[in-house]
This record gives C-alpha cells, structure tokens and sequence, in this order.
C-alpha cells in the first residue's frame, strides 16, 4: 500500500544517479572532488555545505549506493547520545560481516560539542564514512577536530538553468507542460530563489490548478505565496550581506549599496542595525573628507526611530547612498588606531610641562605652565609650539590626511603647521 502512495513531485523526480544531479558539477564532474574520489574507488568523510534544496541529501544517498555501503541516515534535530550510540553499533556489525556504512547525518551542526567529538573515533577507525550536511558555516559551527577528518564540499544554490532543467523534467514527469507564459516562468524561477525542492513544490501547485490558459506573471503573485528570502539575522548570511553593503559603500558604488541595503531588510533585518553599521561607516571610510557623512549617519537613524518602518527606511537609504557616493579617506580610522596603539606602548608618560596648568604655587615652582604660548596671540593662531611628552623625541604623525574632499584643505594646512613646529625644534636644539 506504501508503494502505491501519493508522491510528491520533488520526490518522484529525485535523481537516481549522480549524473542526474543539477547545479553541482564542480563537485560531480571532471576534476571535482566527488569525481575523483569515485574514479579512484575511494570515499572520504565529508561536510556536504550549503543552502536548503540543492541536493545535499540526495548526493549523500547515491554516494552510499554508487559505493556499495549501507546508508544510515540521521537528523541532529531528532536524533541524541542513544540514537548515535545504536547507529555505530549497527555499523560495526556490519564491519564485522565485511560491509561499510555511510553514515548521513542532516543538519550536523545542531549536535553540540560533545556530540561532535562522539564521531571521531568511528571515523578515525573506518567504522564509517561520515557525510553530515549544513547549511552554517562549518568553520564556526563543527570542531576543529572534526573538521579535521573530514572535506568541506561547497554547494552551490541552483542557477536559472539548473532550476529550468528541473522544471522541464516535472513537464516530463507529468506529461503536461507548466500552465505558465514565458514571463511568469521566469519569475517562477526567481521566486525559488536556488532551492530545486521549492520550485518542483511551486510546479506541482500550478499543475493542480489544470487550466487551459496559461497564468500570466499577474496572477502568479495571487496564487503562489512568495518565499522569504533566506537570511538568518544571528548567522553567517546577516555577517555576509553587511559585509557587502559596508564594501559596496567603501568602494563608491551606490547601486550595490542599495541592492544589498534592499536584501538585509527584505530578509528581516532590524534598520536600527543597519543605521549603527551606517554611522561606523561615516566615521571609518570617510571622516574628514565630508564631515557632514556622520550628520546624516544619524539624522538617519533618528529619522527611523521618528517614522519606523517602512517610511524611516528610506532616510537609512538615503544616508547609504550619501556614503557611497561621498568622497572617501580612512586617514581618521587609520591614525586613530596608531594612536592607540602608542597610548598602550607608551604607558603613563606625563604630558610636558608647559602645557599643565598651575592653580598652586608648589607647581608653579616645578615649572608647571612655564612657557606656554597662547595660540590666540600668535600670528595666524599657531604657536608651533610641541604637545606630545617630553621623552617622545621623534614626534608622530598618527593623523595623515589623504587630501580628498574636505581634508584637502586640512592636509594644507597640516603640512604647513608641522613645518613650523619643526624648525621650532630645530631652533631649540
């Protein structure tokens, strides 16, 4: 009776051999790493990565039996210590009577520390071939040790042709075509968003409707619920797509600003976020070129908080767009941090002397203001006179302006005024 269930389209197209897996041939074909290992005989314990519906399951499942082992399949979401525990029995059974295991272990970075080590020792054994598969980053989600005994194979989510050869195999399947024109099929496709399982679930809802006309890009809208971009805001993509709109922002190009801008707020980002990442952003890559960046940084950012969303979304592009195409310096970032770093090296040095005040007249006697020259009454407002410590012999340049926009006129006068203070030195020596 099982048999002769209903199936699922994207179960009943589910590849049966690796040559009909899509998307994937650098890792199945030529000189990809899958290739190799079956052109050599052998298998290795891997970490299948990647987004959700681009086969991981399914390579894992025909690997087991293009290699001839018992599939053993597990989910860290299901599974704890006693599954594990009855899993490496069975497999050392099968050991024993000269049978191989793969284990298949979905959604492996859910299993804590611990669990993670409970693998090593069948894997360093051979007890089995271990194939776990996530969608997180492994480089901060499995043990280093565990990592250390398996290849991390990267996924890559479907592209169009990938996605349209799936759709062409359910027309096969049920011997009709999609009730689609050719626009709505594209924007079926990128509804998808590279998960061949989801676009063979939207296929099989409009092969239900069983319509004569096809449905045109209008109507696609009202019948299939659009999927929510994947974005998980505590995981590796929130870090990825900040990473790309501060880059995007740094290299002066305001259409990919607002594209990833668009994405993080698509996938549910909180804009108050973004405003704080915006204002790091006027400080660290622009500064004095346009001091005005840090001002619109946060009139942004109170103009969110006045209107919320989505009406204060747009003062946050705004504010974006305003980086992306305001002249750029790093000159404040950099000197700021060599700053720093001669404030820890350099301890408790005292400032000179001369520039310390003298309320009393013990420190008047220690010669506490003696010789300071009031910049006000110096010609053009600038004493020359030196403020770094005494034991600072050479003085250093933290603050080395770049010269673009507003700190062109800042490094003019920068030069000029550290001429002064040098022969000003040179004089007293």
């Amino acid at each position: 009776m099982e048999a002769d269930a209903p199936r699922p389209l994207a179960d009943r197209l589910r590849p049966k051999t690796l040559e009909e897996v899509v998307g994937q041939d650098h890792l199945l074909k030529g000189e990809g790493p899958i290739a190799r290992m079956r052109a050599q005989g052998r298998l290795a314990s891997m970490i299948l990565w990647g987004p959700p519906g681009v086969g991981k399951t399914t390579i894992a499942r025909l690997l087991a039996a293009d290699s001839g082992l018992e599939f053993e399949p597990l989910s860290a979401v299901f599974s704890g210590v006693a599954d594990l525990k009855k899993v490496f029995d069975r497999a050392r059974a099968r050991r024993a009577a000269g049978r191989g295991t793969l284990l298949f272990v979905d959604e492996i970075h859910r299993f804590n520390r611990a669990q993670q080590d409970g693998f090593l020792p069948v894997v360093e054994e051979g007890v089995v071939t271990l194939v776990g598969a996530t969608t997180e980053n492994p480089s901060f989600e499995l043990n280093a040790a565990l990592l250390s005994r398996c290849q991390v194979l990267v996924l890559k989510r479907l592209d169009e042709n990938a996605l349209e050869s799936l759709l062409t195999r359910a027309e096969a399947e049920t011997g009709k075509p999609l009730p689609l024109d050719a626009e709505a099929r594209r924007a079926l496709i990128a509804m998808a968003d590279g998960d061949g399982r989801y676009v063979l679930n939207l296929a099989e809802e409009l092969f239900a409707l069983d319509r004569e006309t096809p449905v045109a890009l209008a109507e696609l809208g009202e019948i299939l619920q659009r999927r929510a971009p994947v974005y998980d805001k505590d995981r590796e993509e929130h870090y990825n797509l900040i990473s790309a709109l501060h880059k995007s922002v740094r290299g002066s190009d305001p259409d990919a600003a607002l594209y990833w801008l668009a994405r993080m707020l698509a996938g549910g980002e909180d804009p108050l976020y973004i405003a704080r990442r915006v204002v790091r952003m006027a400080s660290e890559d622009i500064g004095l070129a346009d001091p005005g960046a840090l001002h619109m940084a946060l009139a942004a950012k109170d103009a969110y908080d006045f209107l919320g969303s989505p009406e204060g979304e747009l003062a946050i592009a705004q504010a974006v767009v305003h980086m992306a195409v305001a002249p750029k310096s790093n000159a404040l970032y950099k000197g700021f941090g060599k700053a720093m770093r001669a404030a820890r090296e350099t301890g408790s040095l005292m400032p000179p002397k001369h520039i310390l005040n003298a309320p009393t007249k013990l420190m008047k006697q220690e010669g506490y203001g003696a010789g300071y020259q009031y910049d006000h009454d110096a010609e053009g407002g600038f004493s020359g006179q030196d403020y770094f410590p005494d034991e600072m012999s050479d003085r250093p340049v933290f603050y080395d302006p770049k010269g673009e926009g507003r700190e062109g006129p800042v490094k003019e006068r920068l030069e000029r005024w550290r001429m002064t203070r040098k022969r000003g030195r040179k004089g007293r020596e």
